[in-house]
């Protein structure tokens, strides 16, 4: 089989390239801008488990309230999680913070240039560090996410399936890897699955690398990449209590650091546990139950969580939380708003 040609796919990439706010795209880098290594990292750590159109807003967010990495390490973690809220997978922005931190007492607030060097970092693994090398510092590093797994499958129609197969994608795409253009090239091959090799109806006609993928030679571009069965997620339960003063501040509790939705903002509950939990109210009231389940889905568990609910006069003193006059929906992490909708529109009936 012909190897594939860096330069098509460049060529491709020159007239079709994603138009994305942290980019800078071919014919700015023609001009002579470069990329900002600040938008590159910012950016590839908020894509993480997440998808671009979901990212565009917070990234937006972001570098208009930080627009450097200095101002980001200066910035309170507290609003920092609440710009995040939403997000997901809320680590991210815990390393995010010692990550800038570092970058400015350690590095004079520049980034490292080497894949190695960004390695030390917190929060940076060896995806991150190679699209940040490459992206913003044009190194020839093999940048290999989700979609790069997928062209690459198909090209050489890899039969082993998702996750074993990582280790053999990833050599393929670094034999593939030029020396020219690397960043540019990395950008290519994640477009190229992102736009045109997706997982579902590849547009394959449109496709630079028509000629010599191989999958599409056998008929098979829609089997491919095969992927291993997962286990059905465990799932665990919890109670939520929302409750409100009559002067309109709803009781919160900040979560401990370490965990699920570290450092988050929430509601008081109970554990998450693999069996339906105790009653453990935060203050005593009259508790109302909505009859409405909030269920969401983390990357290990399902959460199915009860909820109650208390109207509470303004001198009312809690045993856990604190109250908070003017708390956001946006405040919150996913699962939290979800609980914080349902109280919104339900009329809760007493609780037997």
């Amino acid at each position: 089989m012909r190897d594939p040609s860096a330069t098509i796919l460049l060529e491709w990439y020159d007239a079709h390239a994603r138009d994305l706010p942290w980019r800078v795209g071919p014919s700015e880098r023609k001009a002579g801008e470069v990329p900002d290594p600040y938008h590159v990292w910012l950016s590839e750590i908020m894509l993480q488990q997440t998808t671009v159109a979901a990212v565009r807003a917070y990234f937006l967010r972001f570098v208009e309230r930080w627009p450097d990495v200095r101002s980001l390490a200066a910035a309170e973690d507290a609003h920092v999680m609440a710009e995040w809220a939403g997000l997901g997978y809320y680590a991210r922005a815990r390393n995010l913070l010692k990550c800038a931190r570092s970058i400015v007492q350690d590095h004079g607030g520049r980034f490292p240039e080497a894949r190695e060097d960004l390695l030390r970092l917190s929060g940076i693994g060896p995806y991150t560090a190679a699209a940040v090398s490459a992206i913003a510092f044009d190194r020839p590093e093999t940048v290999v996410d989700g979609n790069v797994e997928r062209v690459m499958s198909r090209l050489f129609s890899v039969e082993t399936p998702l996750p074993k197969a990582k280790s053999e994608l990833v050599a393929i795409a670094m034999r593939l890897t030029p020396a020219e253009r690397p960043g540019d090239y990395a950008q290519a091959v994640m477009d190229l699955g992102a736009t045109i090799c997706t997982p579902k109806s590849p547009a394959c006609g449109a496709c630079p690398w028509l000629g010599c993928c191989q999958a599409m030679a056998a008929g098979r571009q829609q089997e491919l990449p095969k992927r291993a069965a997962k286990p059905a997620k465990p799932v665990r339960y919890g109670i939520a209590y929302l409750a409100r003063r009559a002067d309109g501040a709803w009781l919160v509790q900040t979560r401990p650091e370490r965990g699920l939705l570290g450092g988050m903002l929430g509601w008081p509950g109970t554990e998450w546990t693999t069996d339906p939990p105790e009653e453990a109210p935060p203050i005593q009231g009259e508790w109302w139950n909505p009859g409405v389940e909030v269920r969401h889905a983390f990357t290990h568990f399902q959460l199915r969580l009860s909820l109650r609910v208390a109207e509470l006069q303004n001198d009312a003193e809690p045993d856990r939380g604190h109250f908070l006059a003017d708390l956001r929906r946006e405040d919150l992490p996913s699962v939290m708003r979800k609980a914080m909708d349902v109280v919104a529109n339900s009329k809760p009936e007493k609780a037997a």
